[in-house]
């Protein structure tokens, strides 16, 4: 590659057409003459692709510059790998979490205790006395929720029968079978027959939780930076998990789990933000997916935990103490440097820079690295940021508009239908663990055709696919027999597999889509819509009770409807992340140009292609 000899003003030639005039930087782009500046380390002059530009007298790259700086830097080296080993290890229990309840708050067999006025049938749980005092439901169980006002002795022969017996509730409480679970919320709290309602509830006011979180965490990660509230939501959720399993009030369980369901919000988001904008963009695609992998691993760690530790209590105290340890350590994580460039945090993001070099092995480039060389680099790309932003801003511009109306309907019906197929194990009659198990282990090839589509088809496919495959399956659950139950569950694991898959790499996509300025923001309020879907989901699954169909219908079209949606958002496959909101405008604007200039092909991509043949220096 020809040294970097061009003066301030010096034609920059080449293939470029036509030739323009630039700037040498200090790190062999064109920019603004920043003055006499030592000579660049020949691995921070990359060759980059560059385009002229309508108006200035200057040429540089703008969205893929920090991108550039990054593989300068080590590209995806040991600092992104341990970086993003320690932001996944979290996200891997926060899967215990939500789905705890299916453990904690199992419903186990049980049906009334005996009256206290018959002492004999109150204390005798064998076989006869049950009969004489419960009646049976139309399985010949015991009636869970029902017992004789009197005890039928003539029960007792075998070939008696009685019809039109008094029967009254369980006034003097429940016996429950304990020989599976030996406590859950459900047998401390007595939440089954009339009270059954107050287990959805605990439930909803997770969700409720982790709604308020999205809303919160997202906007405050846009203010405050990435890392302070990750940090706090690690300590969060190692107090109130804690707590959760200390206090025996059902009011304060409800609290604490709501103060958890925040945290869900504030981990996920602050994490993948994080990793996106510290990895290089050959890196994006397999750090994304390697959080759907996390989460995968989460719920097959839950199911062996679960199985192990049986009390309630202890099983929540166990998945909640290992985010002390995660608030420790996460004190060494640095800020997301593009988020400090963007706040005027220069000082601070050279000092990431440099650590980042030198645990990549790149010391020296690191140590040239200075205020006025990283701004020089990136200045343009941050020249319009706001240093204020709302929520308006999501609709305010026609391109991120159209994004977040997309989004929402993608991220509502994805979460209404995965949580509508996943919280309620037990309905599959086999072992929770096993189901637990199974529906883990369904997500690997699921998530491993994602990865391969994600990194050579595309987001958009990938995700339009799975998200109109889920919802088939679930649809073609109406037409299935009910005697075929085993058909019925492969079908519904399978759909929850793509909707799990879907998931993941719509959280990668939507980071992606949204420009750094606003990005936690839009995963933020991109959030919201997922727990008003998963909110959403048990109302369509208690429709139930009046049609049998309307629940498979409702949890198979909304996927549908949003695998439709996403054809209308933009590719991100290989593409820079876009910093500012003008920035997004003006790659849309050029991009219709584009497709009018049919047969010019006078852009040249921006993307750095590491030793590609195609790569022309400057």
């Amino acid at each position: 590659m020809r040294r970097m000899g061009l003066q301030g003003g010096e034609p920059c030639r080449g293939h470029l057409r036509p030739p323009v005039r630039c700037n040498r930087t200090p790190l062999g782009i064109c920019g603004p003459n920043l003055g006499t500046v030592p000579p660049p380390p020949r691995a921070l002059t990359q060759p980059l692709y560059l385009r002229p530009l309508q108006a200035g007298p200057w040429v540089r790259p703008e969205a893929m510059a920090f991108a550039d700086l990054l593989d300068a830097l080590g590209g995806v080296g040991r600092f992104q790998l341990i970086y993003t080993a320690l932001l996944l290890l979290p996200c891997s229990l926060l899967a215990c979490h939500n789905f705890l309840q299916n453990f904690t708050a199992a419903v186990p067999r049980h049906h009334c205790q005996g009256p206290t006025n018959h002492t004999a049938a109150a204390t005798n749980n064998s076989g006869a006395w049950l009969r004489a005092t419960i009646p049976l439901d139309q399985l010949g169980a015991p009636e869970p929720c029902q017992r004789f006002t009197e005890p039928q002795w003539a029960l007792l022969n075998p070939n008696t029968s009685i019809r039109g017996a008094a029967t009254e509730g369980c006034k003097d409480g429940w016996i429950y079978d304990r020989s599976v679970f030996p406590s859950t919320i459900v047998m401390e709290w007595d939440l089954v027959c009339e009270a059954r309602t107050l287990r959805d509830l605990a439930q909803s006011i997770y969700m409720a939780g982790v709604l308020v979180g999205a809303a919160v965490f997202g906007s405050l990660a846009d203010r405050l930076g990435r890392k302070a509230p990750l940090v706090w939501s690690y300590l969060q959720l190692a107090v109130s998990g804690s707590a959760t399993a200390y206090f025996s009030s059902f009011v304060a369980y409800c609290i604490f789990r709501f103060l958890m369901g925040m945290t869900f919000s504030g981990i996920i988001l602050n994490s993948l933000s994080l990793v996106v904008e510290w990895m290089p963009t050959r890196g994006r695609t397999v750090a994304g997916v390697l959080l759907g992998f996390s989460f995968t691993l989460g719920q097959l760690i839950l199911a062996g935990v679960a199985y192990l530790i049986r009390p309630w209590r202890w099983l929540q105290f166990a998945v909640s103490i290992p985010f002390l340890i995660f608030f420790l350590y996460s004190w060494w994580l640095p800020e997301s440097s593009r988020w400090l460039l963007l706040h005027g945090k220069a000082q601070l993001a050279v000092q990431n820079l440099r650590k980042v070099a030198t645990m990549n092995g790149r010391k020296e480039e690191g140590e040239r690295l200075t205020q006025k060389v990283v701004n020089s680099y990136i200045q343009s790309e941050f020249t319009s940021v706001r240093t204020s932003n709302s929520v308006l801003d999501l609709f305010r511009t026609p391109a991120i508009r159209k994004v977040t109306c997309c989004l929402m309907v993608v991220w509502f019906s994805n979460s209404m239908a995965y949580y509508g197929l996943a919280m309620d194990l037990q309905k599959f009659g086999l072992s929770i663990y096993v189901v637990q198990v199974l529906f883990g282990v369904i997500d690997i090839p699921a998530m491993l055709v994602a990865t391969a589509t994600m990194i050579y088809v595309g987001r958009r496919a990938t995700v339009a696919s799975f998200l109109i495959l889920a919802g088939l399956m679930v649809i073609a659950n109406v037409f299935v027999p009910e005697g075929m139950q085993t058909l019925r569950t492969a079908q519904a694991a399978l759909g929850k597999g793509c909707l799990a898959s879907s998931f993941i790499c719509v959280y990668l996509f939507t980071g992606e889509l949204y420009p750094t300025e606003i990005r936690q923001m839009g995963m933020g309020f991109a959030s919201v819509n997922a727990r008003l879907g998963g909110l959403v989901a048990p109302l369509i699954t208690a429709v139930g009770e009046f049609s049998a169909v309307l629940p498979p219908v409702g949890f198979g079209a909304t996927p549908i409807l949003a695998g439709l949606a996403v054809c209308f958002l933009a590719e991100t496959r290989d593409a820079p992340l876009v910093e500012t909101i003008i920035a997004m405008e003006r790659r849309v604007k050029e991009g219709l140009s584009r497709k009018d200039e049919k047969g010019k092909k006078e852009d040249i991509s921006l993307q750095q292609l590491g030793a590609s043949p195609l790569i022309e220096t400057i």
